[in-house]
């Protein structure tokens, strides 16, 4: 999963890699990546943890047009500004990115976190990367990595105020499931690179430490996703909207421990395949959303994981 998932090079980094905008965005130039990562030094950071790391060096991908509207950078994490189909201008503004970017830290399994107080800052892009403006966080609606891994905050402006203070209108989740077989572009703010490949396939469960996922959106190999890349928006190039939340990788080949998760089918076998990435589905995430963008986990067709009771003393 890489604490935020996925992990290599970041800001050890000072020296290689400016950092720009009040979110630690790294400032290199927006590139579209197949396979490759970005030149740094042997030894890196991990963007959502400070734990130092061994990455290889290799050549960037060639610089292609992308865009980045409607991403945003956190301090460790990648993100969107994103809407539900039924959202409308005089809402609320969402940003979303993964339950393991927390700013309060990861999320036991079978937590479940809503309408929590925050202050979080993120910074908007426009198409070409660059720096639209800031957008600040009052709460988190509802952050998980039970089922998914997610973290919706909300915000303090409306997507009318923020279109018309930065030009830039929100992503829209899509409420159908990810097709196989799909081209899709894994948009990270972080980095401003973007990712391709397609969807391969789905892991009916994907394992990873203490958490498990349901039908998670398997990437085919070409999107070597890194540390950074965390909360990234996983776009259907077909319908340009939010499919999945980029969040993990098998990095080394270990079966179901920390940034090595494992495949579990229904009979319970188990499935390792040594860097290949996951997402996880979004389609979910709108029925949960009724008029104002309100959170209401008992809306009909709403199966997001719900907060466990607290008993009474």
């Amino acid at each position: 999963m890489r604490k935020p998932l996925l992990a290599t090079l970041t800001a050890v980094a000072l020296g290689v890699a400016a950092l720009v905008g009040t979110t630690g965005t790294a400032a290199a130039a927006p590139d579209r990546a197949s396979g490759a990562t970005p030149a740094a030094a042997t030894a890196a950071m991990h963007p959502d943890s400070g734990k130092v790391i061994s990455s290889p060096v290799s050549t960037p991908a060639s610089v292609t047009a992308a865009s980045f509207a409607g991403t945003v950078a956190l301090s460790n994490c990648s993100g969107s500004l994103v809407r539900m189909p039924n959202s409308q201008a005089t809402d609320p503004g969402l940003v979303m990115t993964n339950g393991h970017c927390l700013e309060t830290g990861f999320p036991s399994a079978g937590q479940v976190i809503t309408n929590q107080a925050s202050t979080r800052s993120f910074t908007l892009l426009n198409a070409s990367a660059g720096t639209a403006g800031t957008l600040k966080a009052n709460k988190v609606v509802y952050a998980t990595m039970t089922d998914t891994d997610v973290t919706l905050y909300q915000l303090t402006r409306t997507y009318a105020q923020i279109q018309q203070s930065t030009g830039i209108a929100p992503l829209t989740l899509s409420a159908t499931h990810p097709v196989q077989g799909h081209a899709i572009d894994v948009v990270s703010g972080y980095w401003k690179r973007v990712y391709s490949c397609s969807v391969d396939g789905f892991a009916y469960r994907l394992k990873e430490g203490q958490w498990t996922w349901k039908d998670a959106v398997r990437y085919t190999p070409e999107c070597q996703v890194i540390g950074g890349t965390s909360g990234s928006p996983v776009i259907d190039t077909t319908t340009g909207q939010v499919t999945a939340i980029n969040n993990t990788t098998n990095e080394s080949g270990e079966s179901c421990t920390l940034d090595n998760p494992c495949e579990v089918n229904e009979q319970g076998a188990v499935t390792i395949r040594k860097g290949i990435g996951y997402a996880q589905e979004t389609y979910g995430i709108p029925a949960c959303f009724t008029t104002g963008n309100k959170l209401n986990l008992s809306a009909t067709g709403c199966t997001l994981p719900k907060p466990t009771a607290v008993s009474p003393r």
